[in-house]
């Protein structure tokens, strides 16, 4: 069986990952940048990484454009987690979206968005890509509804 796709960082990303979270800790939000904590499904640690939330049509999700990373795994096991900026913390609760019609539209719109930071990753699945190019595309990039929590 073959392992789920993730495309790891290169040493330039991982320190500039560090750089963007740091700012974000510290009140500084990059074009809409914000950092996830969510617990270590071994550790029990937080764990922290900076994340582009995408809201679409008034509905916030996390979409995992480096494909199966220790974040989403560790989502899937604690069901939430937590956003950052500065002071301000949202906890919020998860839900994995299915591979459907749906999906398809939330990873077009975070392309339109987002796509030139993260095209790279989608192994050249664009905004302009047909429904059945991202539907195919769709099984290597979690999205997770979230909602925040009152």
């Amino acid at each position: 069986m073959s392992q789920p796709y993730y495309l790891q960082g290169s040493p330039f990303a991982i320190r500039m990952n560090s750089v963007i979270g740091w700012l974000a800790r510290h009140g500084v939000s990059l074009l809409g940048s914000q950092e996830l904590s969510v617990r270590g499904r071994k550790s029990g640690q937080l764990q922290r990484i900076p994340v582009n939330p995408h809201t679409h049509e008034g509905v916030q999700y996390l979409v995992s454009a480096r494909g199966h990373s220790q974040w989403v795994r560790n989502m899937r096991a604690a069901g939430g987690g937590e956003l950052r900026v500065g002071r301000r913390t949202r906890a919020f609760t998860a839900v994995e979206i299915a591979d459907d019609e749906h999906k398809v539209i939330v990873v077009r719109a975070y392309l339109e968005r987002w796509g030139w930071e993260v095209n790279q990753y989608f192994k050249g699945i664009t905004a302009k890509s047909t429904d059945a190019e991202l539907l195919a595309a769709c099984p290597d990039h979690p999205v997770f509804r979230i909602t925040v929590e009152s």
